[in-house]
């Protein structure tokens, strides 16, 4: 597996529980600013595999970027059930819920 591929990875596992990152923040932190696309494909193909938190990852407007309706609703009920709220334009407050993690984390 790519070093790339790994850092996401190690990030998205690092998302506690009540907090979401964005897609283009966890290409940042990966070190690949403008790979909000390949973290998609990322825990698109290994979410199962490496028992990804995938519902915590959104979109950089706080909104859940999944179409497909089923997998929308579960993405809402995991995170409800973290704590984390959707408003009524079904966005999540960034400045409220947005997991900043330490350098030591990273």
């Amino acid at each position: 597996m790519k070093p790339y591929t790994n850092r996401v990875i190690e990030i998205i596992k690092g998302i506690p529980e009540g907090y979401v990152m964005t897609y283009g923040q966890i290409a940042q932190q990966a070190g690949s600013p403008r790979g909000a696309r390949q973290v998609v494909r990322i825990l698109h193909a290994l979410s199962g595999i490496h028992n990804l938190p995938w519902h915590r990852v959104v979109n950089a407007k706080g909104e859940i970027a999944i179409k497909d309706e089923e997998a929308r609703m579960m993405q809402i009920l995991y995170l409800d059930s973290e704590g984390v709220e959707l408003n009524r334009e079904g966005r999540i407050d960034l400045d409220r819920y947005r997991h900043i993690p330490m350098i030591e984390e990273i």
